[in-house]
């Protein structure tokens, strides 16, 4: 059996020591890039690897991009060799932010031909929280080949979000917080608000008070009644730069709602451009 979506704590315990799952651990801050790393050494899932935000699954940043311009996806190919992974592997992901950094490694993985990942619902917390052991010590790891099956239908650029929403013939999700989406605050970007026409979904309404995705069925009929008329097909998720974004399109794919895509970009690709226009609620 795979597991394509989510993933329980007692599922990964039963197999966490299986050479044909690879774990990894994803967290990070974006205050503090080095904090993710540094809790790794402090203790991680037991045969976790690192993957770093940054350095492994994101692009340096250009005057033209925004904050984590995709991979260059012949690299990650590399990494993914060095760290085990084979495409019969069951991949597994995890942070501690219930998804939010995560789910841009399950993304990138499906782009690439792999369907056989899955994030750890609730993450290292709910882990821990069910007994489960952490360990400093770091994974033995056998080289392998990866083969990537890339399929680059699955994002969009800037030009196409603008086109297509002129059209009408795409939805558009952003996944920040309300004040963010309004232009109340703005922490990171320098250019506050919003898309125009774009929806607000902050990621976090797919989480119970626990930290846990809701049910398929309650994802489902939120984003159904969202969504309207307009079929997944036609959805297109964004949030500040590209990462939580990744955690609607995972709702939305463990909900059946499949096949929505991702403006890989996202905000702080749209304001590189000062034409592009913004709109603000504030």
């Amino acid at each position: 059996m795979s597991y394509t979506h989510l993933i329980s704590p007692d599922i990964l315990n039963q197999h966490v020591n299986d050479r044909n799952w690879i774990i990894f651990d994803c967290r990070f801050s974006l205050a503090d890039t080095n904090a993710g790393a540094k809790a790794y050494r402090f203790g991680h899932i037991p045969n976790a690897r690192y993957a770093h935000l940054n350095n492994d699954l994101s692009s340096p940043v250009t005057d033209l991009t925004g904050r984590h311009p995709l991979p260059s996806f012949s690299l990650l190919v590399d990494k993914l060799g060095q760290w085990g992974v084979t495409n019969q592997s069951q991949v597994v992901v995890y942070d501690d932010a219930s998804g939010a950094f995560a789910g841009r490694l399950w993304w990138l993985l499906r782009c690439m031909g792999h369907d056989k990942v899955a994030l750890l619902d609730g993450g290292i917390k709910h882990w821990q929280k069910q007994g489960y052991a952490v360990t400093t010590t770091l994974p033995t790891i056998e080289p392998a080949i990866f083969r990537m099956y890339l399929d680059e239908n699955q994002w969009l650029n800037a030009v196409q979000v603008r086109d297509k929403l002129a059209a009408k013939t795409i939805k558009l999700i952003d996944a920040r917080t309300p004040e963010r989406y309004r232009g109340q605050q703005e922490p990171i970007d320098p250019v506050a608000g919003h898309i125009p026409g774009a929806l607000n979904r902050a990621f976090q309404l797919n989480l119970n008070t626990n930290g846990l995705f809701l049910s398929a069925d309650i994802l489902r009929e939120h984003f159904k009644q969202m969504l309207g008329d307009t079929s997944p097909e036609q959805t297109v998720h964004m949030c500040g730069s590209g990462i939580t974004a990744c955690h609607n399109l995972l709702a939305m794919e463990y909900a059946g709602l499949t096949g929505s895509k991702l403006y890989a970009g996202s905000w702080s690709d749209w304001i590189r451009n000062k034409n592009r226009r913004v709109c603000s609620d504030y």
